[in-house]
């Protein structure tokens, strides 16, 4: 009778945790939640001579200045919070993964000891 018993809450504890990862991961690409923060881009502000109201004198600060005005056309095409979200995301998919395969074995066990 215990192991029945048992058993039960099993599969009730893996069908639950398939349940809310699911739920979770619907949330999260609904954009309803924030996806959990695994990678984080540092804001990196870029300060350049010319914004300062001087003008480039050498060579190195004219490239230097040239370097930062192509960085910041980039950020046009690709914006910097991109690649971590994206990050977040396959990490994300690969928790989500991991706990709907625990919840489906502990679930799987759970119907094994009610079938005693």
């Amino acid at each position: 009778m215990a192991e029945k018993i048992f058993g039960w809450v099993l599969l009730v504890a893996g069908v639950l945790i398939i349940g809310w990862t699911l739920y979770s991961s619907f949330n999260i690409f609904t954009g309803k939640a924030e996806t959990p923060a695994f990678f984080e881009m540092p804001a990196e502000e870029i300060e350049t001579p010319a914004a300062k109201g001087k003008v480039p004198a050498t060579p190195e600060e004219l490239q230097e200045e040239m370097g930062k005005m192509i960085s910041e056309q980039l950020k046009g095409f690709l914006p910097t919070d991109t690649v971590p979200k994206m990050l977040n995301l396959v990490v994300w998919s690969m928790l989500v993964g991991l706990l709907i395969f625990g919840g489906g074995q502990i679930a799987g066990l759970g119907i094994k000891l009610t079938k005693k």
